[in-house]
């Protein structure tokens, strides 16, 4: 594995004073500043596949990003006006998903973004068992991996505390589950470095006995080896956000030792090149992007050249 930094455009319309909604100034700037990639935040103002609803509007996209130097790391598809958890019918989840999943391949991306959508105090709220809670992921992710490989494209699936299935165990055994059990090798976890922590180090929203981990992120990511899609590196401060899900601070405002975790990364088995820096919610975010580069520009001088 070598090492492509790129950032998620969500990064510059949430939580910002002054949101970054031209996608053009977004790939302008990130050329400036010497990233590889973008990533897509498919949803508005940013460019979706509502608003780019023919091949040519996709096309000149996709020219455009090549225009400005840089490649699509990945698609965070819009899913979350949808529901998979509490409902029996996973087809408007699914029907959502596969319209991403022709607008990722228009645009030559090669790995898709899910999540199970439902915050996870709706879940509680609705009194589903969680057995039948992850019986739906793993039906809906199984018909959206066989689908994705049909087109040679990649599902991640971020795991996180803001939504339910978010114990160590539980992550696990869904990757298994759909990854080996129902034969889905383009599925897999994509590892959010601060999402690792705060599911097994600090044990953030867990439903019943907190599920802690001794060697918190580094030993979940040892047992998620071979089965990552996608890497998210950001710091950790161990805290949650407004939004209830892991605080995504900035580099060296955390506590994650990235001289540990880099190394075990590249031999994680991951199926691509792509360092996706992830400054979701954190505000006034253009601040730190250059310094975010800077960061992981020392790490791939060191690890992986």
């Amino acid at each position: 594995m070598k090492a492509k930094l790129s950032i998620g455009t969500w990064a510059y319309i949430f939580n910002q004073e002054h949101p970054t909604n031209d996608f053009h100034v977004i790939l302008h700037k990130l050329q400036d500043l010497g990233y590889e990639g973008v990533e897509l935040g498919g949803f508005n103002p940013h460019p979706s596949p509502d608003t780019l609803d023919t091949k040519a509007k996709r096309e000149q996209l996709k020219k455009s990003v090549q225009a400005h130097g840089l490649e699509f790391s990945a698609l965070a598809a819009d899913l979350w006006s949808q529901k998979l958890l509490t409902v029996a019918d996973s087809g408007p989840y699914i029907a959502a998903f596969a319209k991403n999943l022709f607008f990722a391949e228009d645009l030559g991306i090669k790995t898709i973004r899910v999540d199970t959508v439902e915050p996870i105090q709706n879940f509680v709220q609705s009194g589903v068992p969680f057995a039948t809670a992850f019986d739906r992921a793993v039906n809906a992710f199984d018909l959206c991996s066989k689908l994705a490989a049909s087109r040679g494209i990649d599902i991640c699936w971020e795991f996180e505390p803001g939504f339910p299935i978010n114990k160590p165990s539980e992550i696990l055994a869904l990757v298994n589950e759909v990854r080996v059990h129902r034969n889905n090798p383009n599925f897999g976890v994509l590892f959010d470095t601060c999402h690792a922590h705060m599911c097994a180090a600090v044990g953030a929203n867990h439903l019943g006995e907190k599920e802690i981990l001794p060697g918190g992120a580094k030993e979940l990511l040892q047992q998620l080896k071979g089965k990552i899609t996608h890497v998210h590196l950001i710091d950790s401060d161990s805290t949650l956000n407004e939004h209830n899900t892991s605080t995504h601070a900035p580099f060296g405002k955390g506590i994650l030792n990235f001289d540990e975790l880099v190394p075990m990364l590249l031999e994680s088995g991951v199926p691509n090149d792509w360092w996706c820096v992830d400054l979701c919610f954190w505000p006034d975010a253009w601040n730190v992007t250059a310094d975010s580069k800077k960061f992981l520009d020392r790490l791939r001088q060191k690890y992986a050249m």
